[in-house]
């Protein structure tokens, strides 16, 4: 009788039943990205599909189809440019996974914007998936990345290009976008170098890091001019990278790291060497260099702290007037440029906020007049998606932690359950202040939704990234416990039906988090999860190359030095609460044998615990059957252990779990 009057309480403290829609969050977006052509005539966008990311071209005036370019499952293209008006130079990536970030293959195409001439300028591999066999246009195992498209020249683009074998110093070479023909323009100073060239498409920069790891930034005068060192970490405690130069050539820009405060930008006088502090902010880092059309002049920078800000040198200038009187007529929104045609009449303008996934439109600087093009997830109402709060609060040890909290509209100010929601990496990823799905389908199951930049987190200097090095269930973990607590305290979430649920490494803060803290949380769920640190050294794609293991001894933690109580599936027998684990049999990130290890300890530990498996899968479920299936599953869950609402019956098919 107790526990059927505490349903029923529950049921009414979540106000009117009504089940979610996972379709509607489910859908694929329409458009990543879009760009428009030099002369207008062309919008090409990248298009996601189930198992990889597609590039189409059409006529702008009509609409119709004009190209398309497309490798095959668990491919991306990554990022294309204009080269000049009717070509494109394309970056392509492997993606094992929806979840999985593209890892860039090193192989550069170009194709006309009619579809014609599609041709593998930079690659190491036959490809069939264009309709015809693609044969490298020379052997040679090397990758190649964009570096400057050239906007004055129509034929050739700037690269940087990485040998494969044992030497670690790279080129900066200029490519043919037709025939694939290469020139050495340059070679780096420094291992591991990226390049940046001057308004006049000359290598200036060379930007690198040795085998300590400590960056190292040359300059060179000109073209032939030998390199010499402007900073050494080593032996001044930060770190500089070139972003640019005045349209003169003769400030550069810098943008300056360190570990007092997050980053800040420099100009550099190149004659003088004097330097002068422009801008930075007190709590977040640059997160995009805003340039001269055309140019590699920066002229401002976005922020994303909070719910994001632009900034700019010179605040007069045609382009911030421009971005004030577009953020003007978008109110509460963040509204970015992505490109323009060559004479600067026309610029596509995306439009977005916490409730809208992004609109675009077409801006006329003579007219001032701004067009509606598409929106990407046409199917949203922004009025019917839940507003986002950023928050801020004091760790136990004093740290500022900044994150967002999404009430649901049933919440009327009262106490609601809630789903901290920890973001996968860990490090140098960071939760923004625009739209995500997950948050919003869970928001409208009734939650509040509870979104951490815990320590190591990117985006908020490299001082708060660094002080998460090591600290894989610890402190890191701890900020977790203590935004929970301060949830409590604020009377957001009603203590008694708190729950953890995250994908990748969310996955292995959500299993740490109720190993840790038994009392504090209901459940527990993690997709694609990491739970078993020493096997991060043995299994998966991470160990797989040097930077890999470099990266697991930097952050994660000498395999032999890790503890017990670093992995949830070790100390499985702490958890008093239900659990439900989801992965794929081909997920190279976090191998499902994480997930299976640890259904096996929890099972030996009596610990409640559901699981969906699918065979075919990998970081992240591609089918959308897979997907439906998932957060039905969750979704109910959740409802079972904590009240919320669950899916809607699907009507889009019936899915078999391995």
């Amino acid at each position: 009788m107790k526990k059927t009057i505490a349903a029923a309480a529950m049921m009414l403290a979540m106000g009117a039943a009504h089940a979610v829609d996972i379709d509607a969050f489910i859908r694929k977006e329409k458009f990543l990205d879009i760009k428009i052509s030099p002369t207008g005539e062309y919008l090409a966008a990248t298009v996601p599909l189930e198992d990889r990311v597609a590039l189409v071209i059409f006529h702008r005036s009509n609409t119709k189809l004009a190209g398309t370019f497309d490798l095959g499952r668990n491919t991306a293209v990554a990022d294309f440019e204009w080269v000049n008006a009717n070509r494109v130079l394309i970056s392509a990536a492997q993606r094992f996974g929806a979840l999985d970030e593209p890892s860039l293959t090193g192989e550069l195409y170009g194709m006309n914007a009619d579809g014609s001439a599609p041709e593998m300028l930079v690659g190491y591999r036959i490809r069939e998936e264009l309709g015809t066999l693609i044969h490298p246009k020379k052997e040679e195992d090397v990758a190649a990345f964009p570096i400057d498209p050239l906007g004055s020249d129509d034929r050739y683009a700037v690269i940087k290009v990485t040998p494969f074998d044992d030497d670690p110093y790279n080129r900066a070479e200029r490519l043919d976008v037709y025939t694939g023909q290469r020139k050495r323009l340059a070679s780096a100073p420094v291992r591991n170098a990226d390049f940046m060239t001057d308004n006049a498409g000359v290598v200036r920069f060379a930007d690198g890091f040795d085998s300590n790891l400590a960056g190292k930034l040359y300059y060179r005068a000109g073209d032939g001019a030998p390199w010499e060192l402007l900073n050494d970490e080593d032996r001044t405690g930060h770190r500089e990278h070139a972003i640019g130069f005045s349209g003169d050539n003769k400030i550069a820009y810098l943008q300056v790291d360190d570990d007092a405060h997050p980053a800040r930008l420099v100009a550099l006088d190149l004659a003088t060497r004097e330097r002068k502090d422009l801008f930075g902010d007190d709590v977040a880092d640059p997160s995009l260099i805003l340039y001269r059309h055309g140019t590699r002049e920066p002229i401002g920078v976005v922020f994303d702290g909070g719910k994001g800000r632009t900034a700019f040198f010179d605040d007069a200038s045609a382009e911030a007037r421009m971005q004030r009187s577009l953020e003007a007529a978008f109110p509460a929104s963040r509204v970015f440029v992505t490109s323009g045609t060559s004479d600067g009449r026309l610029a596509l303008v995306r439009v977005s906020s916490d409730q809208n996934p992004g609109d675009y439109y077409l801006f006329d600087t003579t007219t001032k007049n701004a067009s509606f093009i598409v929106s990407s997830r046409e199917w949203v109402d922004p009025a019917a998606v839940h507003r986002v709060e950023p928050i801020a609060f004091k760790a136990r040890d004093g740290i500022e932690i900044h994150g967002y909290l999404t009430r649901p509209s049933t919440a009327a100010r009262s106490k609601v359950p809630m789903v901290v929601l920890p973001h996968g990496g860990p490090f140098g990823v960071y939760d923004r202040w625009d739209y995500d799905v997950e948050r919003d389908l869970l928001a409208s199951a009734g939650y509040a939704v509870l979104q951490v930049n815990f320590r190591g987190s990117g985006g908020y200097g490299r001082g708060f990234e660094q002080a998460g090095a090591y600290q894989w269930g610890k402190a890191m973990q701890d900020d977790l416990t203590d935004a929970t607590r301060w949830a409590i305290d604020q009377g957001v979430a009603d203590a008694s039906r708190i729950c953890l649920y995250g994908a990748s490494y969310g996955g292995y803060a959500s299993l740490m988090g109720v190993a840790k803290e038994p009392d504090l949380y209901r459940c527990a769920a993690g997709y694609v999860g990491i739970y078993d640190l020493p096997m991060l050294y043995s299994k998966g794609d991470i160990n797989d190359s040097r930077s890999g293991r470099s990266y697991l001894r930097q952050w994660v933690g000498p395999e032999n030095d890790l503890p017990d109580t670093s992995s949830p599936v070790r100390i499985a027998q702490r958890i008093k609460v239900p659990v439900f684990l989801a992965a794929g049999g081909e997920d190279r990130r976090a191998p499902i044998e994480h997930s299976k290890s640890m259904e096996r300890a929890l099972k030996k530990a009596g610990v409640p615990v559901e699981t969906l498996y699918y065979d075919t899968e990998g970081h992240g479920f591609y089918t959308i059957e897979h997907q439906r299936e998932f957060y039905t599953r969750l979704l109910a869950f959740l409802s079972k252990n904590i009240g919320g609402e669950a899916a809607t019956p699907s009507t889009g098919g019936v899915s078999t779990a391995k």
